[in-house]
């Protein structure tokens, strides 16, 4: 059973191939020459779809005969267990097996200039901002992303060697043999670190916990490489400190350490106008797609980050402002008799309130009624039920579902979701637990007004939401 990645690797096997990372690492490996298969529970759309649409061989379930092929690699997706019958029969056969942030990092990143985007929020929208600029920009770059881009229409490139190469720097595990962060792997030389906050509470421990995991990433740096650290926090700049590279600091609220800072100018629908200033100096103007603080410095670090690669400001406010987005982050999906739908991933208190306030500046006095679904790992755990009870301050309406299931946080320990209606009543938002999406959609067909801005934040398909709310608002 032999770990790690061969020198001639031309066939390779993913298990948990449907999963989004893993599914846009297909992508990625078959593009870049391989010959690809892989294997999940219950074969699954979106990806199962993508896959088959790219002409991945898919298998369903996780049976020993699926290794049948002898592939040259195996990759094991964090979502495998040891005890998984396709992973026993691995380890009885003589087949390398590595994991997903092992093969990127070996295959593609080391031929590459690793540029790594880091951070409890925020990594999504500016590796996918920050994919789309250096593409722009001419460098014939390379990515891989947690979101799909609209720009290109996938999360995923292979871009040339020797060229830039960006990678959402995620801090979950890797594998069940491998128990690191999965961008302990990643071999940085440029990075983004936009935020550290206490989050995945099923890995870690404690906010210490979660230090730990981002000072070792910081110490992957080399001293000829970058970092660029937000400094509107207490946690990152103690963390970029111990940086061995070239490290600047950014911010939105004129930390005085700051070298790159940036200001809201105006903002609507479409997008926002915003100026970047280096060192107390106007380094340009510019306008992107992307509105609200949160994005605001997310677009700092990236038109700083270009800026020290050595792009002028003029070329960068072009790239920018061909930005079109990444699906699911503030993604409006519908707008039936004028009431604007929005799709939005935030489930972190610090993203739901940054995201609630960036939807209230695009769209100015119209009502903003948000519905959440607590699905992800955190939110279904108590770790935040306090600070959830002012996240939703701007909101004009919450509308709650259920916990999604299954539940996995012990029974004392899970999130409330009747305290989280009854905590948002008291600061001034409207709040009730709904019973399911039936009853979110009757409740938001009578109450939807047209000039209306409806929010959904959720991670999964929720119970179809996305097709069925346009529609009965439509025939209302």
């Amino acid at each position: 059973m032999p770990r790690g990645i061969p020198d001639d690797v031309k066939t390779i096997h993913l298990m948990a191939i449907c999963g989004t990372g893993m599914g846009a690492f297909a992508g990625l490996l078959q593009e870049a020459g391989y010959e690809v298969a892989g294997s999940d529970a219950g074969v699954y759309p979106p990806m199962s779809t993508q896959l088959e649409t790219w002409g991945i061989r898919l298998m369903d379930g996780f049976k020993p005969a699926n290794l049948d092929w002898n592939p040259d690699l195996v990759v094991v997706g964090n979502a495998i267990r040891k005890t998984i019958d396709e992973n026993e029969a691995l380890l009885e056969r003589d087949l390398p097996y590595a994991s997903f942030p092992e093969t990127l990092g070996e295959l593609f990143l080391s031929k590459r200039h690793p540029v790594v985007v880091a951070g409890t929020h925020g990594k999504t929208t500016t590796g996918s901002l920050l994919a789309w600029a250096l593409h722009a920009l001419g460098t014939d770059n390379g990515f891989l992303v947690g979101g799909v881009l609209e720009n290109f229409g996938k999360n995923f490139r292979v871009g040339a060697e020797g060229a830039p190469f960006v990678v959402e720097g995620d801090e979950y595990d890797t594998a069940w043999f491998d128990k690191v962060p999965k961008f302990v792997h990643y071999r940085p030389k440029s990075a983004i670190i936009t935020s550290v906050e206490f989050d995945h509470a099923d890995i870690y421990r404690d906010l210490e916990h979660v230090r730990e995991a981002f000072r070792a990433f910081v110490a992957l740096i080399p001293e000829d490489g970058l970092l660029l650290a937000c400094a509107d926090g207490p946690e990152v700049p103690p963390i970029a400190g111990q940086c061995a590279g070239k490290t600047l600091l950014y911010s939105t609220r004129d930390h005085p350490d700051a070298t790159w800072t940036g200001e809201v100018l105006g903002a609507d629908p479409e997008g926002m106008d915003f100026a970047v200033n280096c060192a107390g100096d106007r380094f340009g103007v510019f306008r992107c797609a992307l509105v609200g603080e949160h994005n605001l410095a997310n677009l700092v670090a990236v038109v700083g980050l270009l800026a020290e690669h050595g792009h002028a400001a003029d070329d960068i406010a072009a790239a920018l402002a061909g930005y079109v987005g990444v699906q699911r982050r503030q993604t409006v999906f519908g707008e039936p008799r004028g009431i604007t739908l929005i799709d939005d991933f935030a489930h972190h208190p610090t993203a739901v309130a940054a995201t609630i306030e960036a939807t209230k500046l695009r769209f100015g006095d119209r009502p903003v009624r948000v519905v959440f679904e607590p699905r992800t790992n955190t939110t279904r755990r108590a770790i935040f039920q306090e600070q959830y009870g002012t996240a939703f301050d701007a909101a004009d309406q919450l509308l709650l579902a259920p916990v999604h299931l299954p539940e996995k946080a012990p029974e004392g320990d899970r999130f409330d979701v009747q305290r989280l209606a009854d905590d948002a009543t008291a600061h001034g938002t409207p709040a009730q637990v709904m019973d399911g999406v039936d009853s979110i959609i009757d409740r938001l067909v009578a109450d939807a007004q047209p000039g209306d801005v409806v929010l959904i934040l959720s991670n999964g398909g929720f119970g179809g939401i996305y097709a069925r709310l346009p529609e009965a608002l439509e025939t209302a």
